[in-house]
């Protein structure tokens, strides 16, 4: 009996190739990764970083995308070979998933230790321009918010005030409240503090879709709405 003959070069780069495409095929945070790397690399083109930091971004990009892969290969080989409930099976489970987030929140720190201080060179003359804003106008934006999502529900007979429908609401005061934040906050902490108001709006909006209670075009669509409504009332007033 012959063994099977080894693969070339050029199949082996075609397995590994395969291997990366069937993980974009079949894994939501792959993409996900995939879309924020490319993101990412695009913005230190733009804003022009050193030679250091965009090594320092690719080694978290390639760590993060590294240890998703391997989740997934863990995750299909235990499918294959566990029919129950293991607990054993679970714990590996936890632990290659819990590698993924250490990688995800080194990437997100070097993300912000290379970009902070650019941003907030760039959004600072934007900023600057806009008076200090009292806490009045920040109500005024969050009330005009919850009244044009009650509005537009009513008009397109979809969902309740608080829940489902076009466009969650949910969504909307949480990108009205990055909006005000960013506003409001004119110290050097600007940049900090409008970054967490940002990934909190866009943990509110995931855990909106991932309940089942809206769609992502709603929760897009309620996260557009407060966002442009409290900047309008922000230039405005």
């Amino acid at each position: 009996m012959s063994s099977r003959p080894r693969p070339s070069v050029i199949e082996s780069f075609n397995y590994a190739i395969e291997g990366v495409v069937h993980v974009l095929r079949t894994q939501r945070n792959m993409r996900i990764h995939f879309v924020v790397a490319a993101a990412v690399i695009a913005t230190a083109a733009a804003v022009r970083v050193d030679k250091l930091e965009l090594i320092a971004l690719l080694l978290a990009i390639a760590f993060v995308l590294i240890a998703e892969m391997i989740n997934t290969a863990i995750e299909g080989a235990i499918d294959a070979t566990t029919t129950s409930f293991d607990p054993m099976a679970k714990l590996a489970k936890d632990m290659a998933a819990g590698a993924v987030l250490i990688a995800s929140v080194n990437a997100v720190a070097i993300g912000y230790l290379v970009f902070a201080g650019k941003a907030a060179d760039k959004t600072a003359s934007v900023l600057d321009k806009v008076r200090d804003a009292p806490a009045r106008i920040t109500l005024i934006a969050l009330i005009l918010t919850v009244i044009v999502v009650i509005a537009t529900k009513a008009w397109t007979g979809r969902g309740t005030p608080l829940r489902g429908g076009l466009p969650s609401g949910h969504a909307a005061v949480g990108f009205a409240c990055w909006i005000a934040a960013t506003y409001v906050v004119t110290d050097s902490h600007r940049f900090l503090i409008s970054a967490l108001t940002f990934i909190m709006a866009l943990l509110v909006a995931q855990t909106r879709v991932e309940s089942g209670i809206h769609s992502a075009l709603e929760v897009a669509y309620g996260g557009a709405l407060g966002a442009l409504v409290t900047l309008v009332v922000f230039q405005l007033l």
